[in-house]
């Protein structure tokens, strides 16, 4: 059964809470497609995972890359699955994919403080609700630590 995550983002970005995730990710021996909603976006976040610290390196590609099928993590704006992943995270209100069912876990990434990022992780968890997918909410506290809430 997939399980999916929901990520609350106050006062965060993605850019400071995908990396660790995908670092994780990759601790488990997991393959993660990143699905944004533009190439633009894409390019960014592409940029970001290169650079973001300095003692880290986490191994991946858009999805334009030739060797497409060999990396550990493709950052991609359409629903296919060039990689093989067991994870997919959707950010920038990415929407589900039609082959959901086919993931592990799916990590949805949404800013609280914005109105239509809220109104399709609420669609979102409806939807998969429906399907009889596994979901949790995830939310940081004062310190920064994700706390399952219910």
């Amino acid at each position: 059964m997939t399980e999916v995550l929901f990520y609350h983002l106050q006062n965060i970005s993605v850019e400071n809470v995908l990396p660790p995730l995908l670092e994780k990710s990759l601790e488990r021996g997991w393959r993660a497609v990143v699905q944004s909603t533009s190439p633009e976006r894409a390019d960014a976040l592409d940029a970001h995972l290169w650079t973001y610290r300095d003692d880290s390196f986490l191994p991946h590609a858009t999805w334009r890359a030739t060797d497409v099928h060999d990396q550990p993590i493709v950052l991609a704006i359409e629903e296919h699955n060039p990689n093989g992943a067991n994870v997919r995270f959707l950010v920038d209100n990415a929407a589900l994919p039609a082959d959901s069912h086919s993931y592990e876990r799916m990590v949805l990434l949404f800013n609280g403080d914005d109105e239509d990022g809220l109104l399709a992780a609420r669609a979102a968890w409806t939807d998969c609700k429906t399907r009889g997918f596994e979901v949790t909410y995830w939310q940081a506290d004062e310190r920064g630590r994700w706390q399952r809430r219910e």
